[in-house]
């Protein structure tokens, strides 16, 4: 038996010790007991337990893979990731920088899940995957998703009877639509013309906006739509969306303020329009995203929008083609959104030929400070950051900011 001391949180939320002992549900400051076994303590019990520990809500915390700090209060878990994003910064040279406080979706706010079914001899298991293990756990409840989301369960459960080999988990992304549940199930067999003829029965039977089968629309009862701004937009299956409403509408309200009064934005890693079509309503916006089907959908949604102004769309890969100088000097505003790889040829281009503001959505503290890194030796300043949780009881955080010049 040996004693533990944690010092802090890694990346992925465990508890570390100064000796680099890892002890997953921990907190710092708290002292274990257990037996360390390859750098990990197994089964400890807390004998110093943090002011922080708070009771996790959840049954199923601790064995399902949803969820890594529901053992931890909420302001401990505010904190902390507004601590992940100045560790990445000042690992920069970025200090000194207004980071605000963490704004946080509620329980059961997640809009988008994917869930895991797997076939045994006599019935179906569907939930999420187990902590660190192939295992899908059953769920009885869930604090983290909508409530709503829980009724594609058995949806989800009659396509694994469907379409599941014995040894295969497929995979059913489920998201609130204007219409209802939108699934998409992937990683199952194809489906002949009695399949498909028994997947429309099964949309029909779960009443479900939406049925996609690895990618092929199967059925389509009623709108798929999301709402942007006054808009609404009918992703194709698997396009991108925030996590939570709140989320979005936090993000888009700060990518605002950042733009000011811009009134020829471009959004650059656009998706389906997240803040494009918000940004519209007072400003015209050139949309450029790698996938044509996103793209797509943006332009049909801002069609049929009203009280918008003009919106434009590039289907082009930033990564490959960034905007050069030229093409950025149409734009006072420019809002940036990229995946977690950050966006590092575009942000070379923007720091020498940018507008006066920017907008900087980001998904990954490392790539984020990386990339203003770039823009302040281009001569931006970051004036602000705001963290902003969506993915509630994770480690994930992500940041809006503004640098301007």
């Amino acid at each position: 038996m040996q004693t533990v001391r944690i010092e802090r949180l890694g990346a992925q939320g465990d508890g570390i010790s100064a000796e680099g002992v890892f002890a997953p549900f921990s907190l710092p400051d708290e002292t274990l007991a257990g037996e360390v076994v390859d750098g990990r303590i197994a089964r400890p019990t807390i004998t110093d337990p943090s002011p922080d520990r708070t009771t996790p809500p959840c049954p199923h915390f601790g064995t399902c893979g949803g969820c890594a700090l529901q053992h931890a209060s909420d302001s401990f878990i505010a904190t902390w990731k507004r601590g992940q994003i100045a560790s990445a910064l000042a690992a920069r040279g970025i200090t000194g920088v207004e980071i605000r406080d963490t704004v946080t979706s509620p329980p059961r706010s997640r809009r988008r899940a994917t869930f895991a079914a797997r076939r045994t001899k006599k019935t179906v298991q569907v939930g999420f995957r187990g902590r660190g293990s192939e295992e899908v756990i059953t769920l009885n409840e869930c604090h983290l998703v909508d409530h709503a989301l829980l009724i594609a369960l058995p949806a989800i459960e009659a396509a694994a009877m469907l379409g599941a080999s014995r040894k295969g988990v497929i995979r059913g992304t489920a998201t609130l639509s204007v219409g209802g549940i939108d699934l998409a199930i992937e990683d199952a067999k194809p489906l002949e013309r009695q399949g498909i003829i028994a997947a429309a029965a099964l949309a029909e039977r779960h009443d479900l906006a939406r049925l996609t089968w690895n990618g092929e629309i199967t059925a389509a009862r009623r709108s798929a739509a999301q709402r942007f701004g006054t808009a609404e937009v009918t992703p194709p299956p698997g396009g991108f969306l925030q996590a939570t409403r709140e989320g979005e509408a936090t993000l888009v309200a700060a990518a605002t303020e950042a733009l000011g009064k811009a009134t020829r934005i471009a959004d650059l890693f656009a998706g389906c329009g997240t803040f494009t079509l918000p940004l519209a309503t007072s400003a015209e916006v050139h949309a450029v995203e790698g996938a044509k089907a996103l793209t797509d959908a943006l332009d049909a949604g801002w069609r049929r929008a009203v009280g918008v102004k003009k919106v434009t769309t590039e289907a082009r890969d930033l990564f490959r083609r960034p905007l050069l100088s030229t093409e950025l000097a149409a734009f006072d505003g420019v809002v940036i959104d990229p995946p977690r790889a950050g966006a590092a040829a575009q942000m070379e281009h923007l720091a020498t030929h940018g507008p006066t503001r920017i907008a900087s959505i980001s998904c990954n503290p490392a790539t984020f400070a990386r990339d203003a890194r770039t823009l302040i030796d281009g001569g931006y300043r970051l004036d602000w950051v705001l963290p902003v949780d969506q993915f509630r009881w994770s480690p994930h955080v992500e940041i809006a900011a503004r640098f301007s010049r």
